[in-house]
């Protein structure tokens, strides 16, 4: 069976945001969403990051996350050269851990919309991705269905139950 083609861009500015993408793609395949991942950068590699995101459309991407740490222009730049949605991450780095960050993301001129979501938010910026995807794809809105029943199931009162006893078991000295 051939892998679907890729619909979510990932990139990050530095090779140090690398783990948090690779959570990101992780959660996009628990999801069965195919993406691509680069490392561009606004400041380093501004024509192959322009380049690459004004091609996206084309290549059949449908959504694209962006990862950067400190002045974290990324996203912010790529939102300028494509009309496809835009998800900052921002990454905690530097002596702000991500404050800066998360204020480069989401602070946009008009007409230069980025969706942010938290310091080091991968997983939540696969789940938006989804979302998105899933209004042209009931199949994607089923398997996110079920991923949400999941996640409330682990705060059921019988599963907070078990969890505390499993804690306090663990808690107990010899």
């Amino acid at each position: 069976m051939e892998s679907a083609p890729p619909t979510v861009l990932l990139i990050c500015g530095s090779p140090s945001d690398l783990d948090l993408l690779l959570e990101c793609e992780e959660a996009l395949g628990e999801l069965e969403i195919a993406s691509t991942a680069r490392v561009l950068s606004a400041h380093r590699t501004p024509d192959e990051t322009a380049e690459t995101i004004k091609n996206a459309e084309k290549e059949g991407i449908r959504v694209v996350i962006a990862f950067a740490g400190m002045s974290a222009a990324l996203a912010g730049v790529s939102a300028a050269h494509t009309l496809l949605p835009v998800i900052g991450v921002p990454c905690a780095s530097g002596p702000l851990q991500g404050f800066d960050a998360a204020l480069s993301t989401m602070q946009m001129p008009p007409g230069t919309p980025v969706a942010a979501v938290a310091v080091n938010g991968a997983r939540n910026a696969a789940l938006l991705a989804a979302r998105i995807l899933a209004l042209g794809d009931p199949g994607l809105r089923e398997r996110l269905a079920r991923r949400a029943s999941a996640d409330r199931g682990r705060y059921a009162p019988a599963a907070i139950d078990a969890e505390l006893a499993r804690r306090r078991a663990s808690r107990k000295k010899p």
